[in-house]
């Protein structure tokens, strides 16, 4: 049984409502109440009373919610207890969690060149969909978040953030014979087969204001969702429509002449790479890494300024 589901019980509790609740958890309304549901299934009576609204809990809830939450926070002590003990720089092993366009190339990179500045790291990668990472982060299960945000903004996760790099969407195809984009937008009123990032992935919200700006949603046709951009890359090159990918993924491409460029020289998104840290969670050896990135940043801020 997941003992975070009782988190979520309480999320339900202060705010008496399912869908408020889910945001508070960064999960969609259907997957929070099925959390909530399995939660029910385990103690074996109903925990919420759903008659009215706001929702309150049942009596059962209200007791399993106390129980539920005194266990955690032990549990939880014991556990950051534990992780100081072992919070040696010879012995501590950090882990990052990363969407899976940012592990397969900027983090390999990114980590070498840390290790050669700030001295050898003991580290593992845990790479999946951002909102998995989140949760990861928030339970303790790994150290930090590497995440893309728009821009030079640094989104409010419920997190502490440093950029650590930046990168690029860029619209992408497979090239033709002659070498030039196998879907052009040139010819107009002709829509062009899109390779979509699916909802479950948050980077696609960064190309909506850009579709915005200059209409280009009306000429793309969806043929095809992802929420890996390595997926859509092969798609892409496979030459099954255009896709906005980030330019570090797919920069080998580019050179060899897999992919090349379409669309308009405007039609790019610059993103940050962001590294998150929970409040809260972390020990001497994620603060000393923290702390040297945090100087680093700044130091940097004040070179350009």
């Amino acid at each position: 049984m997941d003992m975070f589901l009782f988190r979520d019980l309480e999320r339900l509790s202060r705010t008496g409502n399912f869908s408020q609740a889910a945001a508070l958890a960064n999960l969609s309304q259907p997957a929070f109440s099925r959390r909530i549901k399995s939660l029910e299934a385990w103690v074996g009576v109903l925990l919420v009373d759903r008659s009215h609204q706001p929702v309150t809990l049942t009596d059962a809830g209200a007791q399993m919610l106390e129980a539920g939450l005194q266990a955690l926070t032990r549990i939880e002590q014991e556990r950051s207890q534990i992780l100081e003990l072992q919070a040696l720089p010879d012995k501590y092993v950090v882990t990052f969690g990363t969407q899976h366009s940012i592990g397969w190339r900027f983090f390999p990179a990114w980590l070498q060149a840390l290790e050669e500045a700030y001295g050898p790291v003991l580290s593992r990668l845990r790479a999946d969909d951002l909102p998995s990472c989140m949760r990861d982060l928030r339970s303790g299960n790994v150290d930090f978040v590497i995440a893309y945000a728009r821009g030079d903004q640094t989104e409010d996760r419920g997190a502490n953030s440093i950029t650590i790099g930046t990168d690029q969407l860029i619209p992408v195809c497979k090239p033709a014979a002659d070498g030039t984009p196998m879907f052009g937008f040139e010819a107009g009123g002709v829509p062009m087969p899109y390779l979509r990032f699916g909802d479950a992935a948050p980077i696609g919200a960064h190309l909506d204001p850009l579709f915005a700006q200059h209409d280009i949603s009306r000429r793309l046709n969806i043929v095809y969702e992802n929420s890996m951009a390595g997926a859509l890359r092969i798609r892409a090159r496979e030459g099954d429509g255009v896709a906005w990918l980030p330019k570090s993924l797919v920069l080998p491409d580019l050179e060899s002449g897999l992919l090349v460029r379409t669309g308009a020289p405007e039609w790019v998104v610059d993103l940050s790479i962001q590294l998150l840290r929970a409040k809260g969670h972390y020990n001497r050896v994620t603060r000393s890494i923290w702390s040297y990135l945090e100087v680093r940043q700044s130091v940097s801020l004040v070179a350009t300024n």
